[in-house]
């Protein structure tokens, strides 16, 4: 996986909030915090619990799908 840059708490919280909102894309991340989707991801993964991140993934994908711009 790729390496997660040093970032303080308040950023990680602000990163995965992002994240979990259904209105910002994983560009806009990258633009603000400078973390690729697959970075993004891997945060998520370690930070959150495996269920809330299982379904946290399914909404990203399902939205995904469904929407040419969503995250």
């Amino acid at each position: 996986m790729s390496k997660l840059p040093d970032l303080s708490e308040a950023a990680k919280s602000e990163v995965i909030e992002m994240a979990l909102s259904d209105h910002i894309a994983f560009a806009d991340i990258k633009k603000q915090h400078g973390l690729s989707e697959k970075q993004v991801k891997e945060l998520m993964r370690e930070n959150l619990k495996p269920g809330s991140y299982k379904a946290w993934r399914k909404r990203v994908r399902t939205f995904g799908s469904r929407r040419e711009h969503y995250k």
